[in-house]
């Protein structure tokens, strides 16, 4: 089944939505993340997104209180990414009830570390694979890489991760759609799931993912824009498994 993953992105302990990853462009959606979470979960959701943003830039997580007030306040797994660059990083993460922590800029520089956090954590571990043209950008999007997105994922893959989320960053934030190219020529057999994030605006979009092989979708904008309700995407998406 198709997953569909509400995002809630953190920055100065507010629900904010960027565009293209540009700090200067940020939007407040609501003044605590923790309703935000609320709200998705009430709509229906099953999982959520969520993303430090300031921890992303600073490499450590930053929004603890939201973090943890976000766990606190619903019962569906959370998944958490932004600067999660050490062991310590994930313990404190999931101490505060993260089910699954997203490694991003860490795998790049240092593969052994998801392998090391894989053999312990198993599938609790996923990898951000953010791309600007292709090439993976890293530290909140501020730093670019000669690591391609393929690349990174083949090798994740024999690392044994099981989830990577792929980010067009050119598309994140822009109410635009994903890019069906790039998401689908990551799929493999046998190998990770992928999970599209970045220009999702339709529900129809989600359909066209879904046929592709996609296994899911961060939806961010378009959820708080009232462009795409959790309800509606959750029945067309049970309607095309049909």
């Amino acid at each position: 089944m198709f997953e569909l993953y509400p995002a809630i992105d953190i920055h100065e302990g507010r629900c904010v939505r960027l565009t293209q990853g540009d700090y200067a462009t940020a939007q407040i959606y609501d003044e605590s993340p923790a309703n935000a979470a609320k709200r998705w979960q009430s709509a229906g959701a099953t999982q959520l997104h969520v993303v430090d943003l300031d921890g992303a830039k600073a490499g450590h997580p930053v929004n603890t209180a939201a973090i943890a007030a976000i766990c606190a306040a619903v019962t569906i797994p959370v998944q958490l990414g932004g600067g999660i660059r050490s062991h310590d990083d994930v313990a404190t993460v999931r101490c505060l009830g993260v089910r699954r922590t997203i490694i991003g800029t860490k795998a790049v520089a240092d593969p052994t570390f998801v392998r090391d956090l894989v053999a312990q954590h198993g599938d609790a571990i996923i990898v951000g694979v953010d791309a600007r043209d292709g090439f993976v950008q890293t530290a909140g999007w501020l730093a670019g890489s000669q690591v391609t997105a393929t690349d990174l994922v083949a090798q994740m893959a024999d690392l044994g991760v099981t989830r990577i989320i792929y980010t067009d960053i050119s598309r994140d934030g822009t109410m635009t759609e994903p890019n069906y190219d790039a998401t689908a020529a990551l799929i493999t057999p046998n190998g990770p799931r992928i999970i599209a994030s970045g220009g999702v605006s339709k529900t129809a979009q989600l359909l066209v993912l879904a046929r592709r092989g996609v296994h899911g979708a961060v939806v961010g904008r378009a959820l708080y824009t009232g462009d795409i309700t959790i309800p509606a995407a959750l029945q067309a998406l049970a309607s095309e498994a049909l």
